[in-house]
């Protein structure tokens, strides 16, 4: 009788056991591997921001100010965000494979998918000109818009943007650019630009780009990419297509030779630090900084969807050390060392191990080392984390958790806030051996609550009246974006139309305006150069009041005038010669063509293990010196005087934001495509490339 009784409670006991055990598969299940770390996208780098820039990703439609937050230097974003330029604002952001963008004022781009083979964005309104470097065969970089979608076939420098019309003008500097719309796909050539005044294939318009214009372009945008570097020589049209590549980051920047160009934007670690060859590490890079400096001391820490905490750095330099490779304390100085450059690292939010204390207000982390293990992640709607990789999240052992100074600890309360270094305290060592350090900060309550639940942030941006009405506006894309896991809501959310294969077969049919320009006279003015006039009148009464920014202005602006109308006189002559000598310059070389890197790997998410000295670094071409490399420098060229760079609209800015609804009248005579990017690259990095239909390719 007894054991009958007994039943039940077994009963119970047996079932509570089978479902725990069913929550223990299924946290298992969730919490592994259940997507390949090589499936998640890649992350971009907003470079410079100037004015006020928005930031959204919340992928959410119903209210358009909700999510904007003020971006900052050095934050990542990735699918799904939203970017917004408002008045006298602009933004420069680096994309992979050195290629980057720089966005004008009242712009709005989204990005569709960053993976290894697409680039897909899209722009609603304003202009933003896009420098493509890289761009290997089988590889898509392409901007949709309401009208169709313009795929960069080739690296070049391409301007796309709307007019006061609402027409998309799409102008080709350099390079080959296919348009794809419900009325057909067209080629844009070097030199050329495609009016869309709808998605009908009437509605197209073939023009040749004013070379004035061109110049005033690509001047501007050159000086804003590299200001410390640029010498000004792009101020004519021609001279950029006598050698467009001259400040190709690859072949210029020595931190190429160390570093994968598949993160974003590094050609700043030149200006701002030095690489040396370490023992047992290969080459590092060491910022210059003060004595005593600690890397993840100087930025703040924001919780990013999907990625989690993410630190975004203060300092100009603080993007890739950041989120790849791992640090190293050598000779009391703190080393960056970088990824092998043969394969394709992983974006990391933050390379840190978090640190709890016994007091719950205080939190502390620490750069990982080398040889140190991270398990990539990331995050649901709930914040529930998905590991990509098996790994433990808590280490038992860290490189750098006994180097001095190296672990930052802050009361949780001022986490979300830039780091002060009032308020950072330092533990001693009896202290930091009993911490349990973890790779998994949300999993420490206070800070997770923090994290969460506290009203952090860089403060709010409102978006001017309407644009929310652009934001709901479809987009052509050539293809539909992959959708991420955490994602899978991106081509509906951010209204992407791809077209049918039967439009991209079908050629565009547009009114072809070239002819009709070279008919034109030579000797007439452009409305565009008429209206430059006007801005000099105006900085010469400042000038007079003792203003010396419009002083120099006016120089700059009558310079260029003086060497506009000698090129107008030139090209007059030429103009009377018979059409087989009609060059428009002299007889170029052409370049080599581009030799493509070697092929890339994703790196294993296995740690990073310690070899020999320079195992990896042995066969790596040094064109420099190996030990110690100083800024870059422009020798025996002349100085030229750099504006500030300010948010409000110089002259030359509002002439190049001035665009032509009408045909210009300045031909371009057709050229042979020279590519985008550097003559030559050791050879040895050329090995398993093979050729592309009709792409160029740059190292």
């Amino acid at each position: 009788m007894n054991q009958i009784k007994a039943w039940p409670h077994l009963t119970i006991v047996a079932v509570l056991v089978a479902v725990l055990a069913g929550l223990g598969v299924a946290f298992y299940l969730k919490h592994e591997q259940t997507v390949k770390a090589e499936a998640l996208p890649h992350a971009a780098r907003i470079q410079h921001v100037d004015g006020e820039v928005a930031l959204n990703n919340s992928l959410q439609n119903g209210d358009a100010n909700a999510q904007w937050l003020v971006a900052a230097p050095n934050q990542p974003f990735s699918v799904g965000d939203r970017i917004y330029t408002r008045d006298n604002s602009r933004a420069s952001l680096a994309f992979t494979g050195r290629n980057f963008a720089r966005l004008n004022p009242n712009t709005e781009l989204d990005v569709l998918e960053l993976s290894d083979s697409r680039t897909q964005l899209a722009l609603r309104d304003g202009s933003a000109l896009f420098d493509v470097g890289y761009l290997p065969a089988g590889q898509l970089f392409e901007v949709g818009t309401p009208y169709g979608a313009v795929d960069f076939d080739q690296p070049g420098l391409y301007d796309v943007g709307f007019d006061n019309n609402g027409n998309v003008l799409v102008s080709v500097l350099s390079g080959l650019a296919q348009v794809v719309g419900l009325g057909g796909s067209g080629q844009i050539s070097k030199g050329e630009m495609l009016t869309l005044l709808g998605q009908t294939a009437a509605q197209v318009a073939l023009s040749r780009l004013d070379g004035r214009n061109a110049g005033y372009l690509i001047d501007d945008y050159y000086r804003y990419q590299y200001p410390n570097v640029y010498d000004g020589r792009y101020s004519s049209y021609d001279a950029y297509l006598s050698d467009p590549y001259y400040y190709d980051p690859y072949r210029r920047f020595t931190s190429y030779q160390y570093v994968n160009s598949y993160i974003p934007g590094i050609y700043d670690l030149d200006y701002y630090g030095d690489w040396q060859n370490l023992s047992g590490y290969g080459y590092g890079w060491r910022p210059r900084v003060d004595t005593g400096w600690v890397p993840y001391q100087q930025g703040y820490w924001e919780t990013d969807y999907p990625y989690g905490l993410t630190w975004v750095s203060s300092e100009p330099w603080g993007y890739a050390p950041y989120h790849y490779g791992r640090w190293a304390f050598v000779n009391n100085q703190w080393y960056w060392i970088p990824d092998a450059v043969n394969t394709t690292p992983l974006y990391s939010p933050a390379l840190v191990a978090f640190i709890p204390f016994n007091d719950a207000n205080q939190i502390g982390w620490v750069p990982l080392g080398p040889g140190d293990t991270y398990v990539p992640r990331y995050y649901d709607a709930n914040w529930q984390p998905y590991y990509l990789t098996r790994g433990d999240v808590t280490p038992s052992q860290l490189v750098n958790l006994r180097v001095p100074m190296a672990v930052t600890v802050v009361p949780v309360d001022s986490f979300g806030r830039t780091i002060d270094p009032r308020v950072v305290t330092r533990m001693n060592p009896q202290m930091l051996a009993q911490v349990n350090p973890t790779l998994e900060p949300l999993l420490l309550t206070p800070l997770r609550n923090a994290a969460l639940h506290s009203a952090w942030g860089r403060g709010k941006i409102d978006l001017p009246p309407g644009i929310a009405k652009k934001l709901a506006t479809p987009v052509i894309t050539s293809a539909v974006p992959f959708a991420p896991p955490f994602r899978k809501d991106v081509a509906t959310a951010l209204r992407v139309q791809p077209v049918s294969e039967k439009a991209k077969n079908q050629k565009l049919n547009f009114k072809d305006e070239r002819q009709a320009q070279s008919n034109q006279g030579q000797g007439q003015v452009p409305a565009a150069a008429a209206e430059r006039k006007q801005p000099i009148g105006a900085l010469a009464a400042e000038a007079a009041k003792g203003n010396r920014d419009a002083r120099r202005q006016v120089q700059q602006l009558q310079q260029e005038q003086r060497k506009q109308e000698m090129e107008a006189q030139r090209a007059q002559r030429q103009a009377q010669q018979p059409r087989g000598e009609r060059v428009g310059q002299p007889e170029r070389q052409q370049p080599q063509k581009p030799i493509a890197p070697p092929p890339v790997q994703r790196a294993q998410p296995q740690p990073r293990r310690v070899a020999p000295p320079q195992p990896h670094f042995e066969s790596r071409p040094q064109p420099r010196a190996p030990q110690v490399v100083d800024r870059p420098q422009l020798v025996n060229r002349p100085q030229v005087v750099q504006p500030a760079r300010q948010p409000v609209a110089t002259p030359q800015r509002q002439a190049v934001q001035q665009r032509q609804s009408s045909p210009v009248q300045q031909a371009v005579p057709a050229q042979k495509h020279e590519g985008h990017g550097p003559p030559s690259q050791p050879a040895a990095a050329a090995q398993g490339q093979g050729g592309g239909k009709g792409k160029g390719k740059r190292p």
